[in-house]
């Protein structure tokens, strides 16, 4: 399991980290930061990605490039995982993007779906599960339920702070599935939040509580 978990350690991700964990930080700043280690950690989780040769024509000449053969989904998981999602598709705009409702029932900390609007058949080769949080893995588990049951055969999960309970229990349900990430912090706390983490995402991104 452990091979299939990656955890950056390019400085720019970890400088960026430091300053989405501050409660100093205003919204603004917040989803700029999100959006940007999103794209990072979108170079790191994408590096095996298919290419196809591809000739241009520059100013000067015919040149011979390469193009991404494959075809990649994003999946956002509603609503944290919207601002790292539009960073996605600003660096690869071909992707195709399908939200995910998923909220974490505050008492019983089991995942719940209200909105799933993928297509009746996959026409994807990649499918990249979005979500800045990975606390209990409950809603992660749940999504890649999701998407194994419409027929994706690739998945990865791409977020930012994750919990230990929440990548081994991720790892144990889907041990095929990488997960990358930012940083594993220490543990849950008693309502289910990563510690140290960074609060809230989702209303740290969108100013709300």
């Amino acid at each position: 399991m452990a091979e299939q978990v990656h955890v950056s350690r390019h400085p720019l991700v970890q400088h960026k980290l430091a300053l989405l964990r501050s409660n100093l930080t205003e919204p603004k700043k917040f989803r700029e930061l999100v959006r940007e280690m999103a794209q990072l950690l979108f170079y790191e989780a994408t590096q095996d990605l298919a290419l196809a040769p591809l000739t241009v024509q520059t100013p000067l000449a015919a040149c011979a490039g390469y193009e991404v053969a494959e075809r990649v989904g994003i999946m956002p998981i509603l609503r944290a995982g919207l601002g790292m999602a539009e960073a996605l598709t600003a660096m690869l705009p071909t992707v195709h993007v399908w939200h995910l409702g998923l909220y974490r029932d505050h008492e019983t900390l089991q995942p719940v779906t209200y909105y799933n609007k993928l297509p009746s058949v996959p026409d994807i080769d990649l499918s990249l599960i979005v979500d800045p949080m990975l606390a209990t893995g409950g809603s992660a588990v749940a999504a890649v339920d999701i998407l194994k049951r419409w027929g994706a055969r690739r998945i990865k999960y791409l977020g930012l702070i994750a919990a230990p309970e929440g990548v081994q229990h991720l790892s144990a349900a889907h041990p095929d599935v990488p997960i990358y990430l930012a940083a594993i912090d220490q543990h849950l706390n008693e309502l289910g939040y990563i510690v140290p983490g960074l609060g809230d995402a989702g209303d740290r991104q969108f100013g709300t509580s």
